[in-house]
């Protein structure tokens, strides 16, 4: 795979690796067809499991490499990492705070962001995971862009498990569309297409995160910080909450502990 990965341009191999992402979405919502509902043990541990994945490629795949690179700065080897980070997680929260959105399993009337007056309970929901897959694909297409400024065949390699990562944290979050909006009596049909559209922004964003890092050298590691930042806000302000709230605390922080090690072990054993 690494051999047939170099022959394309780093924003190409961003735009490959975050079609996949899309897919692994596609394909948790295709579960629709299948069953109406999804035990919810089963959806808080895969929930659990996302929030582990993501922990670690916000650190293996994107803060180390930042701190890497930012060793002899000015200020110190920690500002870019750090002040990336924050404002990572600043952008979006300020996004929470305004783009209108609903979590998965919850009431109407507790909508986020601004709220127009004509509200359907799908736009909301779809525009909910589309915020939190903006940070998923950046991160994939800077860790791509990357590549541009001197890459080596490892952080090829660390590239292509942080897209496998993200990949399969993907499944469960096209199942945490499709599956309420199919339980609420909408068609499989709708429902699949709902829960499968929400992942159609990591491409694009990754495309605009590759090109950026590719050409701006500088902003690389503030870049790199920055997706983590925004990854672990998701991660703290959703993920995690909302693998919890139905009582299944122990099952969904051990099924976080395990994505974290996995996530860990592909990005030591392939990176």
């Amino acid at each position: 795979m690494l051999d047939l990965f170099q022959n394309f341009s780093p924003i190409t191999q961003a735009f490959l690796a975050t079609l996949f992402t899309w897919g692994m979405t596609a394909l948790g919502a295709a579960l629709v067809f299948a069953t109406k509902t999804l035990n919810q043990r089963l959806m808080d541990s895969m929930l659990g499991f996302v929030g582990g994945v993501m922990i670690a490629a916000s650190y293996w795949s994107l803060l180390a490499p930042a701190i890497e690179m930012s060793e002899g700065h000015a200020i110190g080897d920690w500002f870019p990492a750090a002040s990336g980070f924050l404002l990572g997680g600043i952008f979006l929260w300020g996004v929470d705070k305004i783009l209108p959105h609903l979590h998965p399993n919850t009431p109407l009337g507790q909508a986020e962001g601004y709220q127009p007056k004509e509200r359907k309970r799908s736009t909301l929901l779809v525009l909910a995971i589309t915020l939190h897959n903006i940070p998923e694909g950046l991160a994939v297409g800077i860790a791509f862009g990357a590549l541009a400024n001197g890459g080596t065949e490892a952080s090829l390699a660390g590239a292509l498990t942080l897209a496998l990562g993200i990949g399969i944290q993907n499944f469960p979050e096209g199942v945490a569309v499709s599956m309420p909006l199919r339980g609420e009596g909408m068609s499989r049909r709708k429902s699949f297409f709902y829960g499968q559209f929400s992942g159609m922004v990591e491409p694009i964003a990754a495309v605009i995160g590759a090109f950026a890092v590719a050409f701006i050298e500088p902003l690389l590691p503030y870049a790199l910080s920055f997706a983590a930042g925004a990854m672990i806000f998701v991660v703290a302000e959703e993920v995690i909450p909302g693998s919890q709230e139905k009582g299944n605390k122990d099952l969904a922080s051990m099924s976080l502990m395990f994505g974290f090690v996995l996530m860990m072990i592909l990005d030591v054993a392939l990176g």
